[in-house]
């Protein structure tokens, strides 16, 4: 089901826009050699926090993103940085339903489904089918007490809106353990996906040392939320599995639609032989591509963050594989320092 929207930004306007407000910056800028001169000394200082690694790429580019991923027209704001820089960002809202595929499938119906009509699970260590096989077999793979299905074979599943919130707060409802957890669209407030307002710097600006992730970890190109681990241990503690689809993401009755791994959805072709495509940008501004595969990463060389530099995309990250459970590790760059902390984990319980 693709989404139809008042309010979606065409892609002519959105870049005019955008055009004109840098024609203003660079005006401004022009102004005053003495000011220039001050910015550059800034910048220079900015570049001497970096670590070696580290080299800025030239920005956020906004029209890399999908049609109607974002909502209205973004804006160029001041902003304070995680470390104190002063620096401009875009403010721009997403329109939490990703605009290149259709959500699910999810759980599977019956432990006779195949896997083409179902999504995957993740736990950490491994990805799997969500097919019914793998609902028979929960017991043998993570212990007695699960029994996931009727004695016809027809896997419990959270089927209406009611069942949806018991199973995903935080203590489940225990008439809803051993369901296979799914949402939808149509379970969230006048079937409407959740919008989510970020600031992101316009150019990355590098931190002096790496930092933790603590809020959302960043945005897709098609207007998808990229959150942090899905509260794992949780859900199988509540012999739940809350099931995502084949591009890593799932419902929350608080957050909507986001993703917990990256499967290769709604990137653009990489202008590099051996690069993966970009899918998203993290929250530090920084660009983030599709995983490695473990051929890849025998020859190439991941910081801490699991980003590295090269000739033509400077500094990004490459996603973790999707059985991790975590996009990625960490920032190198600063974040805007309204929103470091916040946001964390999207609400509402085991399924995260």
């Amino acid at each position: 089901m693709m989404l139809s929207r008042s309010r979606r930004v065409s892609r002519t306007l959105l870049v005019a826009g955008l055009a004109a407000t840098v024609a203003l910056l660079a005006a401004s800028c022009a102004a005053s050699e003495e000011e220039a001169s001050s910015s550059s000394s800034a910048t220079s200082e900015a570049s001497d926090t970096a670590t070696e690694t580290v080299v800025a790429p030239t920005g956020i580019d906004l029209t890399l993103f999908a049609d109607d991923a974002i909502v209205g027209e973004p804006e160029l704001v001041d902003c304070t940085l995680s470390e104190g820089t002063e620096t401009t960002c875009y403010e721009f809202t997403i329109s939490g339903y990703p605009s290149t595929y259709e959500t699910g499938p999810f759980c599977p119906d019956t432990i006779t489904t195949s896997a083409d009509d179902a999504g995957i699970w993740f736990d950490g260590e491994d990805v799997y089918d969500l097919d019914g096989e793998f609902i028979a077999g929960l017991a043998d793979l993570y212990g007695s007490g699960w029994q996931m299905y009727d004695e016809d074979g027809n896997v419990y599943v959270t089927e209406t809106i009611e069942a949806f919130e018991a199973a995903a707060r935080p203590d489940v409802d225990p008439e809803y353990q051993n369901y296979c957890i799914e949402g939808s669209i149509d379970f969230l407030d006048n079937s409407e996906p959740i919008e989510t307002t970020v600031t992101i710097p316009a150019e990355p600006v590098a931190a002096s040392a790496a930092s933790s992730t603590q809020g959302n970890l960043g945005v897709t190109l098609d207007g998808v939320v990229i959150a942090l681990s899905a509260p794992v241990d949780a859900i199988l503690g509540a012999y739940t599995i809350a099931a995502f689809d084949d591009c890593g993401g799932h419902y929350n009755p608080f957050e909507g639609y986001h993703l917990h791994g990256a499967a290769g959805c709604s990137e653009v072709e990489s202008t590099s032989e051996d690069e993966t495509g970009q899918f998203g940008y993290a929250m530090d501004g920084y660009p983030v591509f599709s995983p490695y595969t473990e051929e890849q990463l025998e020859s190439v060389e991941l910081d801490e963050c699991n980003g590295h530099t090269t000739e033509a995309e400077g500094y990004h990250y490459h996603a973790n594989a999707i059985e991790e459970n975590l996009v990625i590790e960490c920032f190198v760059g600063q974040v805007v320092a309204s929103e470091e902390g916040a946001g964390g984990p999207p609400a509402g319980g085991p399924n995260g």
